[in-house]
């Protein structure tokens, strides 16, 4: 019976430290995944650049379209009636101002000249002759060998004399133009036309005959967007028109080919805004010594000297995509990383201009935001407010990763290579 006691008693105690046991290796098993999860918490805080937003002027780059025109083309017209006698240019030359083009019947406008020449001559004849008569009629009517009348009547015709002498010659000047005219003169220096009259044709007073285009300079007009124009004429009331604003003009498909970008100056800034497109009309004129580009392209004009003034703007690599639209990371008071939906304005380098959704003071994290998730811990480290580094640190940052990663491939895909051998000679002695 005591033998029975003790097997009892040694059997309850072997129990109570079993169960003693299996409580404690309970504990840690619950303990394991708390004590992962508060080393989570524990990781140091990610270091990023972060900068306190503050208003700034900003240069950027815009570019506008525009079909280039010559504004100073001149279309050649006959102003006198005739037959095109000679032609004295090749189609598609150069010309200069006041270079001859044209002969429209020249002996047939001399001749006319040569008429008026003797009507005018026959006309001072008659006025003298009238001046002598009127001038014995006053000797004779003080003589009172003439009447009143006789001499009133002497008076008129030397009148009318002299004014056939001013008919005469105002028909001489008028014979002198044609005569000129009968001869086309260039009136600009530029690229000719094809002839759009053969010779031999009859040709009549406003007839197109051809085209003159000037292409050094090159005046371009094209459209502002209403807030540039706005921009820019607060820009050259400040400098008091000092600092010319300086236009590029590019050829679409010709980039890197020689001349096919033109510097020039912008020109002329409208002064009222178009209801229909809400642009304000421009113009540049553009040194183009080569014809390197000519009128009917489709060009694009670049303002260098643009500003955006008194805007708030991050590092273009601070702006990502969210599924609210565009965002960036700015810091609590807790130095936590939040989610802020910014609306996005032009771009100037390597700026990126926010119209909304930041304040003066805010601090945004302007470093690369891979990795980075709302509430995460940040470690603000200073920024030196050049925002092309960052974009040049963090594309160095990418080749360097993108180049171990590509090691570390190739370093697998040769392991596998040797390691794949066994297991394929084992299965043929198996086959075996």
């Amino acid at each position: 019976m005591k033998k029975m006691i003790h097997s009892t008693r040694a059997s309850l105690v072997t129990l109570m430290a079993a169960l003693a046991l299996s409580a404690c290796s309970g504990d840690d098993e619950t303990q394991t995944p708390q004590g992962q999860a508060q080393g989570q918490q524990e990781q140091p805080p990610h270091e990023v650049q972060v900068a306190e937003v503050r208003r700034q002027d900003l240069p950027i780059n815009k570019a506008y379209p525009s079909l280039l025109r010559s504004d100073s083309e001149v279309v050649i017209v006959a102003r006198v009636d005739g037959y095109l006698e000679e032609r004295h240019f090749q189609p598609g030359q150069m010309v200069e101002q006041g270079d001859e083009l044209y002969t429209i019947e020249p002996d047939r406008y001399q001749a006319t000249v040569s008429q008026r020449e003797a009507d005018l001559q026959s006309a001072r004849a008659e006025a003298a002759r009238t001046q002598r008569d009127a001038q014995r009629f006053e000797q004779l009517l003080s003589q009172n060998s003439v009447s009143r009348q006789q001499y009133d009547q002497a008076v008129a015709e030397q009148r009318v004399a002299q004014a056939s002498v001013t008919q005469a010659e105002a028909a001489l000047r008028s014979a002198n133009l044609d005569l000129d005219y009968s001869s086309v003169a260039a009136p600009v220096a530029g690229m000719i036309s094809l002839s759009q009259v053969n010779l031999g044709n009859l040709v009549t007073s406003g007839t197109e005959l051809a085209t003159i285009t000037p292409l050094d300079p090159l005046e371009v007009r094209f459209q502002l967007p209403q807030r540039d124009a706005f921009e820019l004429r607060r820009q050259l009331n400040d400098s008091g028109n000092d600092a010319p604003i300086v236009a590029r003009l590019s050829v679409p498909g010709l980039a890197g080919s020689e001349g096919a970008e033109l510097e020039g100056e912008l020109q002329f800034l409208g002064s009222r805004v178009d209801s229909g497109t809400s642009t304000v009309q421009a113009s540049a004129t553009f040194d183009n010594p080569d014809a390197a580009v000519l009128p009917g392209q489709f060009v694009r004009v670049r303002l260098d000297g643009l500003k955006r003034f008194n805007v708030i703007a991050v590092p273009e690599i601070a702006a990502t995509q969210g599924l609210m639209g565009p965002r960036v990371y700015v810091l609590d008071e807790d130095n936590k990383a939040r989610e802020r939906t910014v609306q996005l304005g032009d771009v100037a380098g390597p700026w990126q201009i926010i119209l909304d959704g930041l304040e003066e003071g805010d601090r945004v994290i302007v470093g690369d935001p891979a990795g980075i998730e709302p509430g995460m811990t940040i470690d603000p480290q200073p920024f030196d407010g050049d925002a092309e580094n960052i974009v040049e640190d963090v594309e160095q940052a990418e080749a360097e990763e993108q180049r171990e990663q590509a090691e570390a491939a190739s370093e697998a895909g040769g392991a596998g290579g040797a390691g794949g051998g066994m297991p394929a000679g084992e299965g043929d002695e198996g086959a075996q």
